[in-house]
């Protein structure tokens, strides 16, 4: 299966979800998300609102801003092309939406942040595989943003959101996909080795 009609593939299967398979993978998500030290340690969260069926990390957000963290969403970035730049997200903020009809907050104003000052970045997928390679939706945002990511050991720690439906076999990658260090789903936490290419599954 060419990697287009994979997407369409597993778009589809998430959008089958029903609202309450939603809600409840949702709160899953949550669950599994804060019982991780990554999370804890982080003070900086950048996550998404989410959009086309995918796992909602609202929740995510509430335990965020009760620890007292500040989140941030992901904004296009008008003076580099291609990329993303990171804006405050807090309660009833005000939101319009892109050119892709997805909300963002409204950027005049508002508090920006670089990629390379996140602690933490929950970015949306596709799919995955359990050797953590990822499909995004194509656009290559989230790839072009944390390129960086790859070679610069001072970074923010890469975490994937997906439903566990959204796995696969294998997925085959492109030089230019980033990888990330781990991939929470609503069942498992899938967490990169050290010294080995294989993801851990934790049960939730």
């Amino acid at each position: 299966m060419d990697a287009e009609t994979l997407r369409k593939t597993l778009r589809a299967r998430r959008s089958a979800l029903s609202p309450q398979a939603q809600k409840e993978a949702g709160k899953a998500l949550a669950v599994c998300i804060s019982k991780q030290g990554v999370f804890q340690q982080s003070q900086q969260v950048a996550l998404y609102l989410a959009n086309d069926g995918e796992i909602d990390p609202a929740g995510i957000a509430e335990i965020a801003w009760q620890q007292g963290k500040t989140c941030y969403l992901p904004v296009l970035d008008k003076a580099k092309k291609g990329h993303l730049i990171f804006l405050l997200y807090t309660p009833d903020m005000p939101m319009v939406n892109n050119r892709y009809g997805i909300a963002e907050p409204v950027v005049e104003g508002g508090t920006l942040r670089q990629a390379q000052d996140l602690d933490l970045v929950l970015l949306p997928l596709t799919g995955f595989d359990v050797t953590g390679n990822r499909m995004g939706m194509g656009g290559g945002y989230y790839d072009r943003t944390f390129a960086f990511t790859q070679t610069d050991e001072s970074r923010p720690q890469l975490v994937g959101l997906a439903h566990e439906c959204q796995k696969v076999a294998q997925l085959t990658t492109n030089p230019w996909d980033i990888s990330v260090d781990a991939i929470a789903t609503d069942k498992c936490y899938y967490q990169r080795q050290k010294s080995i290419k294989p993801f851990r599954p934790d049960s939730v």
